[in-house]
């Protein structure tokens, strides 16, 4: 998720090519012994990953990283640069086929879970227990979640995390007469967010209000309705520990009160609170209808041109917009609001401030070329010299909450100032239901969810009938498995 946002899955991969179009701006881990695996050519042994264009770009500032860290100096990765669009694809047929390279694959976390249930991933607990043990004990848990099998194995390193977040014109807010102070890490009631956005976009004659991406598309299924509903109490199939199945003995639940009311709130906020099936008293006209067509590139234009208070996005909008030749410390970040608290919510694990899960791991191909090489270079990944060298070169998120707090961490140029949020966020994240039964629900998700929102249909109609297309998919796929 070559790469711009809006080509995503969940839009949060993209960052050096998104801005330069914005115009915005440990110890060794080596085998012993120099020379791992076969040469492929009198240079060395050549371990290939399959990324993004983002990393192929800086493939010399990771090979670098590598060798630092202990990865023998003939061993070089080669970056393959593949399209997030085709890459799950891709990466099946590969793995199907038997290829020895390339030795590594970057998943997406919202489709890593697939290939673990097919077994065409290795199982790092096994092949690398050192770095399992490691992942486990050290990184996000959400993140971890995701590359986990269900016999409770890793099967993926994660490279970095993405969250939900939201960002907003710390100036504009304080011209408004509000004190944002705490709200890094304090979250408000998206009551008293409306009620703030609504006052600061009338008295400093601001287009938009707030703006997010609600096109019909993986990005409003997996992440801006699973923050809004997951931040009233709701969610798609019940606590959270039915995520990753069993598919078709699960609850559905997504016909409950708590996802009815966020339909109602994302309808305040694009129609008004007169509109029918909204909330009465909320502030409401706070977004644009646009936002219907808007996914992450286009929506977060109105915002980096000034025209929006409050923008919910990925970090890559927060390197693009946090520069010194954008709005620098005049941009706050928040985490997404919450519509109740944790100890009121109807479904166990939800409410309070919820973050969409995004992100991508590291997984090594079963029949690698060179499989210990690749493995040095799994085990090198996990170090936080490479942790940093993807947020210093492109922005990317450390999947480790320690490493967030260190001092190196935050003095980086823009994401230092808000890795406390970052880390918040990260810390009450909610990965997308994946199963194999995700690729056939998240469109009916997007657009039943899409039709509540416009008014095609009210929200309790809309929300019954996705319940009713979850029901049999779930019955259908566990049939059929």
């Amino acid at each position: 998720m070559a790469e711009t946002p809006d080509s995503n899955d969940d839009g949060s991969s993209s960052r050096r090519r998104f801005l330069a179009a914005a115009g915005a701006v440990g110890s060794a881990v080596g085998t012993a012994g120099c020379t791992l695996g076969g040469a492929t050519d009198s240079s060395g042994t050549v371990v290939q990953l399959a990324a993004s264009s983002d990393e192929k770009s800086i493939q010399p500032a990771l090979n670098e990283t590598l060798h630092a860290v202990g990865v023998p100096d003939d061993v070089t990765l080669e970056v393959l640069g593949t399209s997030s669009d085709i890459a799950r694809s891709q990466f099946s047929q590969w793995l199907s086929a038997g290829l020895d390279q390339p030795s590594l694959l970057r998943m997406d976390s919202g489709w890593t879970i697939p290939f673990i249930l097919r077994d065409q991933v290795t199982n790092l607990s096994r092949e690398l227990p050192d770095v399992a043990s490691r992942v486990e004990a050290d990184y996000f848990d959400a993140s971890v979640a995701t590359a986990t099998g269900p016999d409770g194995d890793l099967y993926g390193v994660p490279l970095f995390s993405d969250f939900g977040l939201m960002l907003y014109r710390k100036d504009l807010v304080r011209e408004a007469g509000y004190d944002p102070s705490g709200w890094a890490t304090d979250p408000i009631s998206w009551n008293r967010f409306a009620e703030v956005v609504a006052d600061a976009q009338a008295q400093t004659g601001t287009d938009y209000g707030f703006t997010f991406q609600a096109r019909v598309y993986e990005g409003l299924s997996c992440c801006t309705f699973t923050e809004f509903m997951g931040s009233w109490g709701g969610s798609y199939f019940g606590p959270r520990k039915y995520l990753f199945g069993p598919v078709g003995e699960r609850p559905v639940t997504v016909d409950e009160d708590p996802v009815v009311r966020a339909n109602r709130m994302i309808r305040s906020f694009v129609h008004g609170s007169d509109a029918a099936n909204t909330f009465d008293g909320l502030p409401g006209g706070i977004s644009p209808n646009a936002v219907f067509s808007w996914s992450e590139g286009p929506s977060l234009s109105p915002f980096a041109n000034g025209r929006a208070i409050a923008h919910r996005n990925w970090p890559f909008a927060v390197m693009a917009t946090g520069g010194e030749d954008a709005f620098d410390d005049r941009l706050g970040v928040m985490p997404i609001p919450y519509g109740v608290g944790e100890s009121n919510a109807s479904v166990a694990g939800m409410g309070g401030s919820v973050s969409a899960l995004g992100g991508w791991h590291v997984t090594l191909n079963p029949n690698a070329k060179h499989p210990e090489a690749a493995k040095a270079v799994v085990r090198a990944m996990t170090t936080d010299e490479f942790n940093r060298t993807y947020l210093e070169e492109l922005g990317y998120v450390p999947p480790k909450p320690g490493l967030l707090d260190s001092k190196a961490v935050k003095q980086t140029p823009v994401m230092g100032r808000y890795v406390d949020t970052i880390r918040y966020a990260g810390e009450h994240a909610l990965p997308r239901p994946v199963t194999v039964a995700w690729p056939m629900e998240s469109p009916r998700i997007a657009q039943q969810v899409s039709a509540a929102f416009t008014g095609e249909k009210a929200p309790g109609s809309a929300m019954g009938d996705l319940a009713g297309l979850l029901r049999e998919i779930e019955t259908s796929t566990a049939q059929s498995t």
